[in-house]
């Protein structure tokens, strides 16, 4: 494994993140891994020298913080967990969701009991909320940082003048910013370079990008897609523009490199990623101890500068996707 230090945080996080949105319960999705299956994939991740932890409050609704607190246990101190909160939690709690301070005292306190932990690393807004003012936002995330219930806060997708107007927001009133940013960011779709990117570079904001293998779609053929379990039943995937513009031209050769490297195509994709020098540590969700382990493998992959640009070549602009 190796190691890098998230943002300008100082704390050390593994290059691989493992996302934590597929364990708890398959009744919230068809695809997710109940308890037992979950608690496996944690262990090996642990044995092979990932540290760190990403879930949410709404994943499972809960049972994937529940989940990955169960598998730490007598472990915690060693790793670092993330989480998040903003999407609504209870459907007749109308408080139950957004960024206000008393949705997020109650989320936190709520995420912190399931997880069992007083102190969670990192705590992110899973977006941003347009109904509360950002400075009441980052008041109350500030108060959570002084009171010792986070370590560190952290943001998700949103509009590069939305963040820049967030971190200026925190240092002009001298509160705690934004060490994160958890943004949507894979090889068919590049849109974050534009300005969220460089931004990041600029304020030493960590980066650890979601759906690195765009939600399968850069795991095998394009044609193959729907003959997985996700594939079938994960209506999501086809929300983001991973078909559109260059897409299918990089998913055939992300294949074609994969071959001749004699490697798979999502160990390509993650490649790419690692050698960009903006990324910390995506953020690799798996239902297999198997994929797991290409995933930590494919630190050991070189690609050159020509492997690099053929890969990108084909990228053509396609609509913003992932602030929802």
């Amino acid at each position: 494994m190796e190691y890098t230090t998230l943002g300008d945080t100082g704390m050390d996080v593994s290059r691989i993140c493992l996302g934590c949105m597929s364990f708890g319960s398959s009744d919230w999705r068809e695809w997710v891994l109940d308890e037992e299956a979950s608690r496996e994939i944690i262990d090996q991740a642990i044995d092979l020298g990932i540290n760190f932890f990403d879930t949410a409050n709404m994943y499972s609704r809960g049972e994937s913080e529940r989940v990955l607190g169960n598998a730490l246990e007598g472990r915690r101190d060693e790793q670092v967990v993330a989480t998040k909160g903003y999407f609504q939690m209870d459907d007749s709690d109308p408080n139950s969701g957004g960024l206000s301070r008393k949705a997020i005292e109650q989320e936190l306190e709520n995420s912190l009991d399931r997880l069992g932990m007083e102190t969670v690393d990192l705590y992110q807004i899973h977006r941003r909320d347009p109904d509360t003012p950002i400075d009441v936002t980052l008041s109350a995330l500030d108060d959570a940082v002084r009171c010792g219930q986070v370590r560190y806060i952290g943001a998700s997708s949103m509009w590069a003048h939305q963040f820049a107007e967030t971190l200026h927001t925190s240092d002009s009133l001298g509160m705690e910013r934004f060490v994160t940013m958890q943004n949507h960011y894979n090889l068919v779709y590049r849109e974050e370079e534009r300005e969220m990117l460089p931004l990041c570079a600029k304020e030493g904001v960590g980066v650890i990008p979601w759906s690195p293998l765009a939600r399968g779609y850069l795991t095998r053929p394009a044609a193959e897609i729907d003959a997985t379990t996700r594939g079938e039943s994960e209506e999501y995937l086809y929300e983001h523009p991973y078909r559109e513009g260059g897409g299918p031209e990089i998913n055939e050769r992300v294949g074609e490199l994969a071959s001749e490297k004699g490697v798979t195509m999502a160990q390509i994709a993650l490649s790419w990623l690692l050698h960009k020098d903006w990324v910390d540590a995506p953020i690799v969700g798996t239902t297999s101890v198997s994929h797991l382990e290409d995933a930590v493998e494919a630190l050991d992959i070189s690609l050159s500068e020509g492997d690099i640009e053929h890969l990108e070549e084909p990228y053509e602009p396609v609509r913003m996707s992932g602030h929802e």
